[in-house]
């Protein structure tokens, strides 16, 4: 898109571009599909207890019967990767990618507020619209937690369903950034979450350079907001954020060794 006149008013200017961004509305068989791949990422980004072990020849099958598109494409590469993983092996590698390393957690809040108070009225703020739309979580994870947000945005739809999605972009390149930097598999759930949304602008990219430089924000001068070493060698032991791991997996067999 060519630039816009400077003569036009900044606010035009903000409405034009957000017009031009803004996606066509979708037929009920088009909302239906986009519901259904935002369901699947959010069943994929669970942690792999027994049911949804049990649950992979389903979901794999649900994945490659998907209308072609880049999400199917991307989701598609994961179930690969899936199917030839031991439970206990994909427990370890999802422990380890969102669990044991902050760059990549998948409670959202913490990149744009950090470990600070304004991320408390963040939560509550979710929580709040979820109850306004009808939808009561079962409060097994906080209403930030990623897997959570794209059930929401499934049952809800495109408009304020997604609204979350999309205010917490920057936090979505971030962890697909270091899902990447990783070589994780999981990289291709965020890769198929992110073209549902709308493109990445110049301000977004800044932002996520930004937060990749400095980490989130914090209230506590002189600290590094995600602790030493997130930033260090990809193999170097990240210490685990303050709030409690998702879940704790059985301890590893001696059978298999989980990806690195």
């Amino acid at each position: 898109m060519s630039p816009l006149p400077a003569t036009i008013p900044a606010l035009v200017r903000t409405r034009v571009r957000a017009a031009v961004r803004r996606r066509p509305r979708l037929t009920p068989e088009e909302a239906a599909d986009r519901a259904l791949l935002l369901r699947l990422c959010s069943l994929l980004l669970q942690y792999p207890d027994r049911e949804l072990a049990t649950a992979r020849p389903v979901l794999t099958a649900t994945v490659e019967a998907l209308p072609p598109s880049p999400a199917a494409e991307q989701l598609t590469a994961f179930t690969g990767w899936l199917t030839g993983q031991e439970p206990d092996a994909w427990e370890r590698h999802y422990v380890e990618m969102f669990d044991l390393r902050r760059r990549s957690s998948l409670y959202l809040t913490y990149y744009l507020h950090g470990d600070t108070r304004r991320r408390g009225m963040a939560l509550l703020t979710l929580a709040q619209c979820y109850r306004a739309a009808g939808w009561d979580t079962d409060g097994g994870e906080l209403p930030d937690h990623l897997p959570v947000v794209l059930e929401f945005a499934a049952l809800a739809g495109p408009g304020g369903g997604e609204a979350p999605l999309r205010r917490h972009r920057r936090g979505l390149e971030l962890i697909h950034r270091a899902l990447t930097d990783s070589d994780s598999p999981y990289r291709h759930v965020l890769g198929a979450l992110l073209t549902l949304l709308p493109p990445a602008t110049e301000a977004d990219r800044a932002a996520v350079a930004q937060l990749v430089a400095e980490g989130p924000p914090g209230e506590e001068v002189g600290l590094d907001p995600y602790g030493d070493g997130e930033f260090a060698p990809r193999d170097a032991f990240v210490p685990p954020p303050p709030a409690p791991p998702t879940r704790v997996p059985p301890a590893p067999t001696s059978r298999t060794e989980g990806p690195r």
